[in-house]
């Protein structure tokens, strides 16, 4: 049977080096174990990985469209924005480049996922507030589900020496708190 007979049942991963599985296997990342997990239950689902290390918004909003024509998912999980953050790109961009990538994905008969991040407070108290806020925000807009923080639970010690990237051992719990809000889209 053609992969395109199975599209309804696609579960797209969207985001950053935080999904891409960067530093570690890709049988290690979160999407993996998501996969892994679905499959005990829920057979007829496929985890799509559309990562990429380095990502930020605008580059998703470019290859939003592609990835939706190609895969047609029944979910798209968007893990997108940290990278915005860390390089201090305004935050008004940021939520206008996750808008559209929802808008998009929604447009496509597409339920959405919106996965949160933080940032370090040395980036200031009103910068990362506002940050953290863009995340709340389209959620009520758009009404969708929103994991506030995707690396909640995560312990400072389960993360590689750049102290961003969590290792393979924190993967379990971050599929665990994706497989939470995802539950309900199920």
């Amino acid at each position: 049977m053609p992969f395109s007979a199975h599209a309804e049942k696609n579960i797209l991963v969207f985001g950053d080096s935080l999904s891409a599985g960067y530093g570690i296997a890709l049988e290690e990342s979160w999407p993996h174990l998501l996969q892994q997990e679905l499959q005990e239950t829920r057979s007829d689902l496929q985890v799509i990985n559309a990562s990429i290390s380095g990502e930020t918004t605008s580059g998703g909003l470019r290859r939003i469209g592609n990835a939706l024509r190609q895969h047609k998912p029944a979910i798209v999980i968007v893990e997108l924005g940290a990278n915005d953050g860390l390089r201090g790109y305004p935050n008004k961009d940021t939520q206008i480049n996750l808008s559209k990538i929802i808008d998009l994905s929604q447009q496509n008969n597409a339920r959405v996922l919106l996965a949160g991040m933080q940032l370090p407070p040395n980036y200031g108290q009103t910068y990362t507030t506002q940050f953290h806020k863009i995340f709340t925000d389209l959620s009520q807009q758009y009404r969708i589900p929103l994991l506030p923080f995707l690396l909640e639970g995560v312990k400072p010690e389960q993360f590689q020496p750049d102290n961003l990237h969590p290792t393979a051992q924190a993967q379990p719990r971050i599929m665990h708190n994706i497989l939470q809000e995802l539950k309900p889209l199920l």
